[in-house]
């Protein structure tokens, strides 16, 4: 009876020694997956910030860009009124133009951002 007792006590032990090392082991596994979704979420809203700031580029160069369009017409327009002014605008209007593709996102084809770790 005492070894039966005894027995009892040594499975009793090691069934809950299994139970703690399961339970253990989920919440590894539990800790692992939220920490990779977390990851994911922060992965993501990079690659939206960096979209949002790329998108905002573009329409600013966009806008500039029209902007240039119009001085360049208005340029054609008063080619002969005032050579000194028409020549000054001129520069600028070349200057602008460097600016706008500078600015541009789309001047050249956008890489991946790379997720921060």
């Amino acid at each position: 009876m005492l070894r039966e007792i005894e027995t009892r006590a040594v499975e009793d032990a090691e069934r809950k020694a299994d139970e703690e090392r399961a339970k253990a082991e989920r919440e590894a596994r539990w800790g692992g997956a939220a920490m990779d979704r977390a990851k994911e979420l922060a992965a993501q809203e990079q690659y939206a910030e960096a979209l949002r700031t790329q998108a905002r580029q573009w329409q600013e160069a966009a806008a500039l860009s029209a902007y240039c369009d119009a001085l360049g017409r208005r340029l054609e327009e008063a080619a002969e009124e005032d050579e000194p002014a028409a020549s000054s605008a001129r520069g600028w209007l070349a200057w602008a133009r460097r600016y706008v593709q500078s600015l541009d996102p789309l001047t050249r084809l956008p890489a991946m951002p790379t997720a921060r770790g």
